[in-house]
């Protein structure tokens, strides 16, 4: 029976550091993923002003250059903001992640002041939930993902539907990881550990082609 026990912690061990691994991993790349968005952005201002110096002393070509860059960066510009930095940081990073995708994706997102659960365990959750929708998506044909975070009810209230091929497969009661067949997966055992601790409301629904989660947490 020890040895029973001492294995199977081993083997616990071994899913959890494989899971922190991969979030490390995860993380660097979203980093990285900035980082070159922001030297494309570096590269095109740069571009932008040679253009502009070029046409000095021809105001109206000009303006129309100037107004044309403006709709460029209108539509450029998908940068949430929340109300709050660290959920602003999170969503952010995997929006960018989403769009470098190619998947299609609405946000809508506002975090109110003195929330009952911690900024952090909101963003293990939001992380997970798009980490999970993004795996989702591999293999659609037109792969889109929609997020909603704000209040509802007097409650904070999370939705992220998303497309899915076919329909998600459970295990009893529960959804198992679009990664196989090894379980609920770390990712989704954490959502539900939080939303457990803070005595809140989970959802998790599934019909041909999607996968919505709807979250309600008290404030």
């Amino acid at each position: 029976m020890k040895l029973f026990y001492a294995l199977f912690g081993r083997a616990v061990e071994r899913q959890i550091a494989e899971y922190q691994n991969d979030l490390i991993t995860k993380h660097c790349d979203e980093v990285n993923h900035i980082y070159h968005t922001m030297r494309g952005w570096r590269h095109d201002y740069h571009n932008h002003i040679q253009t502009l110096l070029a046409l000095n002393g021809d105001a109206e070509k000009s303006k129309e250059y100037l107004l044309k860059l403006n709709d460029d960066l209108t539509q450029v510009d998908t940068v949430i903001k929340t109300g709050n930095v660290m959920v602003d940081a999170i969503l952010n990073s995997k929006l960018s992640l989403i769009k470098a995708d190619n998947i299609s994706v609405d946000a809508k997102a506002v975090v109110p002041d003195g929330m009952g659960v911690s900024e952090i365990e909101l963003c293990v959750i939001i992380g997970n939930l798009l980490d999970n929708a993004m795996e989702a998506c591999e293999g659609v044909e037109e792969p889109w993902i929609r997020i909603f975070l704000g209040v509802l009810k007097e409650q904070l209230y999370i939705s992220v539907s998303n497309s899915v091929k076919g329909v998600r497969r459970k295990h009893g009661k529960k959804y198992l990881s679009t990664k196989g067949l090894e379980g609920h997966g770390f990712g989704l055992m954490r959502i539900d550990h939080i939303v457990k601790k803070y005595d809140g409301y989970l959802n998790r629904q599934s019909e041909e082609g999607v996968f919505v989660t709807e979250i309600m947490l008290p404030l």
